[in-house]
């Protein structure tokens, strides 16, 4: 698809002089014009609704609605707010952060107030009071995320109970038969967050399936919680030999937590985690992970949100699949790697 980006490098100029030549805001010299015009011609670009109606009513705004609440890990959804601003800038719009923990309150006075053009809704609970508001507002919305119901809703995820159960037949497939599980801060838990249930859900559903022994913990992210967590899940299972992990920012800390308690990754414990691949392989040893796609979702989240302003109907709801990529902490068994 061309994009007003193609363009600008196509004529040599700014994309915001592509905009205002497209919808005749600014004074732009006619040699300008004429280059713009041209590039438009040679590549074939066909403007967005949302680009042509920057001269009438369009803010050309999106409002990410991002909630700062305890457990959010930052570094975590910053790269979700950066996939979101690049597609967004491939609009020509920009993105207002709005952090304020006010639920559908704060929601609705940003709807009367605040001149963005649709809302993208981050850190999504399974009854989130936000839903039934974001159903009725005229002004369109997708979500980063998904409640338990998504009737009249425009929402991207990634399917995190598969994510959950992949994890599960990875380590089962390899022959652990009692693997720990380490998911998001309490507070993620206590406030219905949909994400880290799921996942939770999905890795303790597939250790059913699977015959499998298992336990799950929350865990804070300081060191003390996590070493706690380690011992706590080594006492309930002394034969534990696997431990998947859904809080990146404990991963760290986990292989140092592990060997504190008598453990060493792998030669005793293989871990999954559930985090970004980059992080994965930056971990010592390199681990084992279904790879967040928080790229993936940001950018989709704005592509499906300026596919509402075009007056489209995408799907309810898009899921992601987990993508398992292996690394040195899940080795093959001793017998199995000899044979």
């Amino acid at each position: 698809m061309v994009t007003i980006a193609d363009v600008a490098r196509h004529a040599g100029v700014a994309p915001s002089t592509v905009s205002y030549v497209l919808t005749g805001k600014r004074s732009i010299s006619a040699d300008t014009k004429s280059r713009v015009r041209e590039s438009i011609r040679a590549l074939g670009y066909q403007p967005h609704s949302s680009v042509r109606s920057l001269a009438t009513s369009r803010a050309n705004v999106i409002g990410l609605v991002l909630p700062l609440r305890a457990g959010v890990h930052l570094p975590a959804v910053m790269r979700f707010v950066t996939a979101a601003v690049t597609t967004a800038r491939r609009y020509d719009m920009d993105l207002l952060l709005m952090t304020a923990d006010d639920g559908a309150a704060g929601l609705l006075r940003a709807a009367n107030t605040a001149q963005v053009d649709g809302f993208l809704v981050m850190d999504v609970e399974m009854d989130d009071d936000r839903v039934p508001l974001l159903r009725q507002l005229s002004t369109p919305s997708v979500l980063i995320g998904h409640p338990a119901a998504a009737r009249g809703l425009t929402c991207v995820d990634l399917d995190f109970e598969a994510a959950g159960a992949r994890c599960v037949d990875h380590l089962a497939d390899l022959g652990h038969r009692s693997i720990g599980f380490l998911g998001a801060p309490s507070a993620i838990y206590r406030r219905n967050t949909g994400f880290a249930h799921r996942t939770m859900n999905g890795f303790s559903a597939a250790a059913m399936r699977r015959g499998v022994t298992s336990t799950a913990l929350s865990v804070e992210d300081d060191h003390d919680s996590v070493l706690r967590a380690v011992k706590a899940l080594i006492r309930a299972h002394p034969s534990m030999t696997a431990l998947v992990v859904h809080n990146e920012a404990v991963l760290g800390r986990v292989t140092a937590c592990l060997r504190a308690a008598g453990r060493q990754v792998p030669g005793d414990v293989a871990v999954v985690a559930i985090c970004p691949d980059e992080l994965a392989e930056q971990m010592s040893p390199p681990l084992t992970s279904v790879r967040l796609p928080a790229e993936e979702l940001g950018r989709h989240a704005v592509d499906l949100l300026v596919a509402k302003l075009d007056g489209k109907q995408p799907p309810p709801l898009m899921l992601l699949p987990p993508k398992l990529s292996r690394r040195a902490s899940t080795p093959e068994p001793a017998h199995r790697a000899s044979g």
